[in-house]
Parts: structure tokens; C-alpha cells; sequence
């Protein structure tokens, strides 16, 4: 996936295509945010014969990615962003601001990047968060099993 990232013609979108560019990006999470829910769905349900484990991770790995190239595509605008000029910039502010750390070398600074900024914190929040308990109870579930004789 991430070199796949690393690969994906970036150039195609922005501001020269801005509702083809939201369109895509749109799509994309909430694309994601079906494939979640149905995984956590299968979690719950205990069905068998599905692997939610590695959906889960491998759908957390695509919305990082998906913001990741909509603020690389973003920065490409006078004015959106200070310090973000690289796709491992895009990368890096992603991760760290999905870790609520918040470095402040690279930061948001016109509107669209905050508002994208704020939609990837609520959607971490919500979707993401949803994802990573559900893997944890999956996990524990299975150590539980497992441990039993």
C-alpha cells in the first residue's frame, strides 16, 4: 500500500480539479468506512471463515494513506500548509496527527487544510478508534481461547 502511494499519480488532482479531487477522496473514506463496519460487524457476529483481523489493519493502513495523499494534493495550493512539501511530509503529518501529537513543524494553515485536518481527527476518532477496539477484542478473544484447555 504504501508504496502504491509512493506511485499514484498525485498530479491528476487538486486545484485545477477540485470536485474530482473531493469526489475521489470522499468515496474513498467512506468506502473504508463501510469496509470497517462490516468487518466489526463480522467481529461481533462471530462469524467464522472471515479474516477481520487483517481487513481491519489493512483498511487503518488506507485511511492513513487516503488523508496522507489528500494533504499532499492540498498543500499543492498557495497557502494551506506550512512546511508540507513531500509526500513523506504528507506521510509524517498523517501519523502524527492521527498520535494527537502535534510536532508543529508542519502545520494547517488555510482553511480547507484545517477543515481536512478536523474531518481526519473525527474520522479517526469514530471510525478508527471503532476499528482498533473491535481488533482488540477480537485479539483477546482469541488469547482467552486459546489459554483455555
Amino acid at each position: 500500500m504504501v508504496t502504491a502511494y509512493f506511485l499514484l499519480p498525485l498530479h491528476l488532482f487538486g486545484p485545477h480539479r477540485p470536485l474530482l479531487s473531493w469526489l475521489v477522496f470522499v468515496a474513498g473514506l467512506a468506502l473504508v468506512a463501510v469496509g470497517l463496519l462490516r468487518q466489526i460487524q463480522h467481529v461481533l457476529a462471530d462469524r467464522t471463515g472471515t479474516r477481520p483481523a487483517w481487513m481491519i489493519t489493512g483498511l487503518m493502513c488506507l485511511t492513513v494513506l487516503l488523508f496522507s495523499s489528500a494533504y499532499y494534493v492540498l498543500a499543492r495550493q498557495q497557502g494551506q500548509f506550512i512546511g508540507l512539501r513531500t509526500r513523506v511530509d504528507a506521510l509524517y503529518f498523517t501519523v502524527v496527527t492521527l498520535a494527537t501529537v502535534g510536532y508543529g513543524d508542519i502545520s494547517p494553515s488555510g482553511q480547507t487544510a484545517r477543515v481536512l485536518t478536523l474531518l481526519q481527527l473525527l474520522y479517526s476518532f469514530i471510525f478508527l478508534t471503532a476499528g482498533a477496539t473491535t481488533l482488540t477484542k477480537l485479539l483477546r478473544g482469541r488469547i482467552v481461547r486459546r489459554g483455555k484447555p
